[in-house]
């Protein structure tokens, strides 16, 4: 039954001096098999707010969601967008109170509002850790760490930490067998959302030279 559920792993978050950065690759297996090449594993919460995803894909979409009705009815409530903490102790709430049939996902969910940029990440009981620089989930975390504690530096910014995730990505593809068929990397500042297109992925990856 577990070889059955479709997967995905590896993602990425990192704080930066000016905002975060999310990433992903893109391959959803299910045991041996590549089930899709072009997995979506993150997904915009807000304006300025995403979530990444590891883990079973529909317990996952369904709590993405959760979330972003959540976050669309507070809005329209109180005329301002829900805080990074306040979607992540909801979402704690909702995984905790699964417990004997909990979703199985680790989540990483991050933006910028009105207290400064910063990422939480969920584990499938609830647990919620607020995460104050790098941090990596999924089956080739142990891999993307390594590059992860090698060179992310405090108070660098969004771009370059992009280019960070891309190397960690692009080595995670290498070893993991979990993880390939292309990166997704998400940068959010105050008041600005990007998606690096495929070409600047293209280029940072040349620009690796390995």
């Amino acid at each position: 039954m577990e070889d059955n559920v479709l997967k995905g792993t590896t993602t990425i978050g990192m704080v930066c001096k000016d905002g975060v950065v999310l990433a992903s690759e893109k391959r959803a297996t299910m045991g041996y098999l590549i089930a899709n090449k072009d997995a979506q594993k993150i997904y915009q919460i807000d304006d300025t707010a995403a979530m990444t995803t590891a883990g079973a894909v529909g317990d996952a979409q369904r709590l993405v969601r959760v979330i972003s009705v959540e976050s669309s009815l507070h809005k329209m409530r109180t005329h301002e967008p829900m805080t990074i903490r306040a979607m992540a102790n909801l979402l704690s709430s909702v995984l905790g109170a699964q417990r004997m049939f909990p979703f199985y996902v680790q989540l990483l969910l991050g933006g910028v509002d009105k207290t400064g940029p910063c990422i939480y990440s969920l584990d499938a009981l609830g647990g919620r850790l607020e995460e104050r620089k790098a941090v990596s989930t999924g089956s080739g975390s142990p891999i993307a760490y390594g590059i992860l504690e090698d060179r992310y530096r405090e108070g660098t910014s969004t771009e370059e930490c992009a280019k960070l995730a891309v190397r960690a990505l692009h080595n995670v593809m290498k070893r993991d067998v979990a993880s390939g068929d292309g990166i997704n990397v998400v940068i959010i500042k105050q008041g600005k959302y990007k998606q690096m297109s495929d070409d600047e992925i293209k280029k940072a990856i040349a620009e690796l030279g390995n």
